[in-house]
């Protein structure tokens, strides 16, 4: 079923209506709406500073709003984000910086949280974890400590750490920024293998080329407000707006929008 049929039978599995976020007295974002449907994919773009990594944030509920609802499989987040726990087992996030203790193995990594938030057994959590790692492909790593790994398996772990909350949506904010450039495949394969499988998504990113392959829908932000908002078809081969298509210009040397 294509995403547009699945958004017409199926209720928005994330809802973001009106936000609006403030950091002292700068508006970091202006009137936000989007909804997204299950096994959907979309990818928020847009220039340094444009606060994809805020709105991302404040739908993980990392951080609050001046106004404005969201609400993630049915579950309505708070503005001041007091309620974010009702999104634990909702919401898997990947950060720019993979985030793992290092003092823990990878498999501890991967265990610590659903045990203590799922209340998952050892038992349990351990056969989950070890699933996981074969999914991202590190299956003969889970002794080892996060310092013995490359950026692009940490990145992994982090993948994989996140799926063993067994999520309904995974939110990545910029998750091969990091890395060399060699090891970006090594995450991009992966997430676009979880596309794949119908996991429902949303990529904060500046890999256009990953986006143009990888979403349904596409968000350009600028000074905090949506600028467009297009399937990816469309953003791609014909952006409606002058700051979209001088953004596509650098990102696609060559590429010549009328």
């Amino acid at each position: 079923m294509s995403p547009a049929a699945r958004q017409a039978t199926d209720a928005p599995v994330v809802t973001v209506r009106d936000v609006n976020k403030k950091f002292g007295t700068f508006d970091a974002l202006s009137d936000i709406n989007v909804e997204l449907g299950k096994g959907e994919k979309l990818v928020i773009c847009g220039p340094s500073g444009s606060g994809k990594s805020t709105l991302i944030r404040c739908i993980a509920g990392l951080e609050k709003r001046v106004s404005g609802e969201i609400s993630i499989a049915g579950r309505r987040l708070d503005s001041d984000c007091a309620n974010a726990s009702v999104l634990a087992g909702v919401i898997g996030m990947v950060f720019q910086q993979f985030n793992l203790f290092p003092h823990l193995t990878v498999l501890e990594n991967l265990t610590l949280a659903p045990r203590k938030v799922l209340k998952t057994s050892k038992t349990e959590a351990d056969a989950l974890a070890r699933k996981m790692l074969e999914r991202v492909h590190l299956s003969a790593h889970g002794g080892k400590y996060p310092g013995q790994l490359s950026g692009g398996q940490q990145q992994r772990v982090a993948i994989a750490r996140a799926l063993c909350m067994k999520p309904q949506v995974l939110l990545f904010d910029e998750p091969t920024s990091a890395l060399d450039p060699e090891m970006v495949h090594e995450v991009l394969d992966v997430m676009a293998s979880l596309a794949s499988e119908g996991m429902t998504m949303i990529v904060v990113t500046h890999e256009m080329s990953f986006a143009r392959s990888f979403a349904d829908r596409v968000l350009f932000l600028e000074s905090g407000k949506i600028v467009e908002a297009a399937s990816a078809a469309t953003f791609f081969s014909a952006p409606s707006h002058e700051r979209s298509k001088a953004f596509l210009r650098k990102s696609f040397p060559g590429m010549v929008h009328q």
